[in-house]
């Protein structure tokens, strides 16, 4: 199978300069990076990829067996860096993918050197001494709502996620981008994204990395990032003056700048 048109592949910037791999989360893909891919490819190559089943994936890829677990994720960060003879890659991961990228390193540790979390949440459910955001009971209501009426799911939860509402264009394109995911394959990325726990593996970090929160995101609360920080031997934590969960769209100048300034200081 050819692996770059699989995970349609992108690859801009310089070569041989040093390797960023942005990485999109749940129902979205590479184009939520376009304001920020073009800045960075400046002095960076950069690697673009859709999962298989988001964008401009080959669907006839996808397997809800593979995809029902972040590993399955976490395989197609690996096999595009396989690929690609990919080694030393900054991995840029935005919500679930931050915590893809942490078993991607560990899967193949050879190929990163570091890792970029905007927005990461290991766990999305409270317990007694963990603080998620979520009940149990608040994600069985959201994947059941999402399970029965995906379309009305997304226009409804898309502008929440976003923020921003004097910004209603932002609010539409991620509606919009949900939307574009067939509904049976955005089922089966939510409960894995929803119901994972990767707590455990984030003390197997040894590479550098950042973690990137905003001000104000009602899916990855700060109390979360500090959490991942605390969790992360010799992580760095910059919380953005940004609202909602995707500040690679609502703040891309404040995004690409952080990320930026961290690569410079560790290459």
């Amino acid at each position: 199978m050819d692996i770059l048109r699989r995970n349609n592949v992108k690859v801009t910037g310089s070569p041989g300069s040093p390797v960023v791999m942005p990485a999109h989360g749940f129902g979205c893909d590479q184009n939520m990076w376009r304001l920020v891919a073009p800045a960075l490819a400046e002095e960076f190559q950069v690697v673009l990829f859709d999962y298989v089943g988001s964008g401009g994936s080959d669907p006839s890829a996808w397997s809800a067996e593979r995809y029902g677990s972040l590993d399955g994720y976490a395989r197609d960060v690996v096999e595009v860096c396989e690929a690609l003879d990919l080694r030393d890659v900054a991995f840029v991961g935005h919500s679930v993918s931050a915590m893809i990228g942490v078993r991607a390193a560990a899967t193949a540790p050879e190929r990163f050197s570091s890792l970029v979390m905007v927005g990461p949440s290991p766990c999305y459910i409270d317990d007694d001494t963990y603080r998620g955001g979520f009940s149990a009971e608040d994600i069985d209501e959201l994947l059941e709502s999402l399970e029965s009426n995906y379309l009305g799911w997304s226009a409804t939860m898309a502008p929440v996620i976003m923020a921003n509402p004097e910004r209603p264009e932002l609010g539409e394109e991620l509606t919009n981008s949900f939307c574009a995911t067939d509904p049976a394959i955005a089922r089966v990325f939510a409960r894995t994204t929803f119901l994972s726990d990767s707590r455990a593996d984030l003390k197997s970090v040894d590479v550098p990395t950042l973690v990137l929160e905003c001000a104000q995101d009602v899916i990855a609360p700060r109390e979360v990032g500090g959490y991942v920080h605390a969790a992360i031997p010799g992580s760095r934590l910059i919380t953005l003056d940004a609202t909602g969960h995707c500040p690679q769209l609502s703040a891309p100048e404040a995004t690409t700048s952080a990320i930026r300034a961290f690569l410079r200081e560790i290459t």
